[in-house]
């Protein structure tokens, strides 16, 4: 593919990138104005994009995202490795514990939840799957980063430090990779009312054998039950899971 296809190509696909929870729907003008283009080419994405179903049109002038994405989602879901393999195990420890269990991962520059399975008591959170999580907040995006190298925790930084500091975290670089890197080592986090106020979460790495992360596993639970369960218990529970999922994929990825 020459040089000026790729682009092309990204300029007709950044299109998509100007929806969000705020704006779902958007008119050919705006999509214009907004990526400073002409109106023949602002046309022509929108054209080739509703050729193409990623946008649908829904009323008049009217562009919202396209029934492909739903048909894509459904074959991410089977082919993410994580996902693959841990549904069962996730189900398995919902099941025990009575709480909801999820799996989230970090894709491009933001956190996603990807999976979860239901309790005896659902929680009623906020985020589900394909929503992009709080990057400071909660359990498994600290994990998470947690698992960056130096260099990837630094970017993060340098890109998001006054958002860390609302979260409580340390506004100097130093203090911030120490912060991490105790998480790291541990091994596990416990979250209490940082994401939701009446929630709390305990998770743990889903990590390969070579130390790079495939994702995290979260238990969310009502946080006044912290004071009726034994959360060394549900931790350890947590970690044994995370790390059975962590080798069924490296026995998958070496099949």
């Amino acid at each position: 593919m020459s040089d000026s296809v790729s682009s092309s190509l990204a300029r007709t696909l950044s299109v998509l990138d100007l929806f969000n929870e705020n704006k779902q729907t958007l008119t050919a003008e705006e999509i214009v104005d907004v990526l400073a283009v002409s109106r023949p080419t602002g046309y022509r994405y929108v054209r080739i994009l509703l050729n193409a179903d990623l946008l649908q049109q829904v009323g008049n002038s009217l562009y919202a995202l396209g029934p492909k994405i739903v048909v894509l989602d459904h074959y991410i879901r089977f082919s993410d490795p994580v996902l693959r393999v841990s549904r069962p195990l996730m189900q398995e420890l919902a099941k025990k514990t009575g709480f909801d269990c999820i799996t989230s991962g970090w894709f491009g520059n933001q956190v996603l939840d990807t999976h979860r399975e239901y309790g005896a008591v659902p929680a009623h959170l906020l985020y589900g799957r394909g929503r992009p999580r709080p990057l400071f907040l909660g359990s498994a995006p600290k994990l998470i980063l947690a698992s960056f190298s130096s260099p990837q925790l630094r970017k993060v930084f340098d890109q998001h430090g006054e958002e860390a500091v609302a979260a409580g975290l340390p506004g100097d670089w130093p203090g911030f990779r120490k912060y991490f890197a105790a998480i790291r080592r541990a091994g596990h986090y416990l979250s209490v009312g940082e994401l939701q106020s009446q929630y709390a979460s305990v998770g743990a790495p889903i990590v390969s054998p070579k130390e790079s992360l495939w994702g995290s596993l979260s238990i969310v639970f009502d946080k006044s039950r912290l004071s009726i369960i034994d959360t060394d218990k549900l931790t350890g529970l947590t970690i044994e899971t995370a790390q059975a999922i962590s080798t069924r994929i490296a026995m998958g990825a070496d099949a």
